[in-house]
């Protein structure tokens, strides 16, 4: 259980390290000012939609005497809309982050720079690392996607469908959320997708106390523009604890390089 602490420390330590280096705060914001304008259309779109939906879904319910019509497709509308947000929240860091590639990979790499050792670079063009991001991230969607429509089918479950699920749900969001921030500084280290989920699974209950507060706090509006800076951040920070040799001590913070660490310096050495 102490690793859910530990992973809630380093999503904090993560929103520390921007406010101590504003100008990446400035710059990681517009790719998820960007992303939530799309978000937010498509929301008001399905909550303007859903209801028809679930009418033309459910034709059998046509003949049904009030008020049992109403409250059935009143249920399944909820289950509809909770659905989107849950996928909203899942797809939401993925696509801000292909989104803003350039933005998030350098704060990455100034994270690891800052706490000193070794600053991994990828050595892959641009466009190969936006074409392997995106490959990953539809990957990771399709998985998140079955998760999402058994779920969806639990929650029609009495009592269950109401308490357990909606946790279960929180948690797979969490992890998968924790995955997608995680995979900037992963992929720079040259570690697969398979070999991701393998390392994030060893440690779960790290990953958890990492992606579940950050999944409750996405779903209050704009905060996660806000935040993502810090997450990738503290995603980084968390990184180096995942991936440092079990025993041995984390390098020393270094100084700030003074050449080359400017946030609009997004071409690599060997490139």
């Amino acid at each position: 259980m102490r690793d859910l602490g530990v992973g809630f420390s380093y999503l904090v330590k993560g929103q520390r390290w921007v406010g101590r280096h504003g100008r990446w705060l400035g710059f990681g914001l517009l790719p998820g000012l960007i992303t939530l304008l799309l978000y937010a259309g498509a929301l008001v779109g399905l909550g303007y939609g859903a209801d028809d939906f679930v009418g033309w879904s459910t034709p059998f319910a046509d003949g049904w005497s009030s008020p049992w019509q109403g409250l059935f497709r009143g249920f399944l509308t909820g289950l509809v809309f909770a659905f989107g947000l849950f996928l909203a929240v899942i797809t939401f860091t993925a696509v801000t982050l292909l989104v803003g590639q350039p933005f998030y990979e350098s704060l990455s790499e100034q994270v690891d720079r800052t706490e000193g050792g070794e600053v991994p670079e990828s050595g892959l063009p641009l466009w190969r690392e936006l074409w392997i991001s995106a490959r990953d991230s539809l990957r990771v969607l399709l998985r998140v996607a079955l998760y999402g429509v058994l779920l969806f089918a639990l929650g029609f479950i009495p009592v269950v469908g109401q308490t357990v699920v909606p946790v279960i749900g929180f948690c797979v969001s969490g992890f998968f959320l924790a995955h997608e921030l995680t995979a900037v500084a992963l992929q720079r280290r040259g570690v697969a997708l398979k070999d991701r989920l393998a390392l994030l699974r060893a440690r779960r209950l790290l990953v958890l106390g990492f992606g579940v507060p950050l999944t409750l706090s996405f779903l209050v509006p704009l905060v996660a523009v806000f935040l993502m800076p810090g997450a990738v951040a503290g995603a980084t920070l968390l990184v180096r604890d995942l991936t440092a040799p079990r025993g041995e001590p984390g390098p020393a913070p270094g100084p700030e390089p003074v050449a080359g660490g400017g946030p609009l310096s997004f071409d690599k050495p060997g490139r």
